[in-house]
């Protein structure tokens, strides 16, 4: 693709993502879009096909993908529960301040009223976590009772839950902090607990 046709394409995402992002699918039209990015009608059509089209897209660019992920999840010098509450924060602030990625998290909480099959968004999240639970269970940093992919599973959607509904009751401001008590409440579930013989018994 050319440069030009990139930056045209590139220029009606952005701008369909801020709409989609501050308005929602269904009050977005194609000449929402064409107004915001400065392109025609005709010039959506051609690099998306369809409203449905640039929605899509948008999921996949950054919330479906994840592509942020790559530097901290691969970064074996680092433990892997410390990447995996590393990556949590990186997520939580895409969620919060990147426009793309709140509009992909939109779309999918609106994906009834979108025809068109929207990419399931946590499918990469759910696979890192399982793989990080999975290397810091093997390295001893975990509970040999846990298992990795069903803990993944139940973390995720924890995860997700808990950013969605921090912004929606109290704001983007807070959600650092009610991350981070998140992480000590969660933590010592997943952590090795000491055997009965090196217990103390409190005084």
């Amino acid at each position: 693709m050319q440069e030009r046709a990139k930056a045209t394409r590139r220029s009606l995402l952005e701008a369909a993502a801020q709409l989609f992002a501050e308005q929602g699918y269904a009050a977005t039209s194609v000449n929402d879009i064409s107004a915001r990015s400065g392109r025609t009608s005709g010039a959506v059509y051609f690099h998306y096909t369809s409203k449905e089209g640039i929605a899509v897209a948008v999921v996949e660019d950054r919330f479906a993908t994840w592509s942020q992920l790559a530097a901290r999840y691969g970064d074996e010098t680092v433990p892997p529960l410390e990447r995996l509450v590393a990556l949590s924060y990186d997520i939580a602030h895409a969620l919060t301040r990147d426009t793309v990625t709140r509009a992909g998290a939109r779309l999918w909480v609106e994906r009834a009223v979108i025809k068109a099959p929207i990419p399931d968004p946590f499918a990469l999240w759910t696979a890192a976590t399982t793989r990080l639970l999975a290397q810091a269970r093997l390295a001893g940093h975990v509970n040999e009772g846990i298992h990795p992919a069903r803990a993944a599973r139940t973390l995720v959607p924890a995860f997700f839950g808990l950013c969605t509904l921090t912004e929606a009751l109290e704001g983007t401001t807070v959600l650092d902090n009610r991350l981070t008590y998140w992480w000590q409440l969660t933590l010592p579930s997943l952590r090795p607990q000491p055997s009965p013989g090196n217990l103390r018994t409190g005084r």
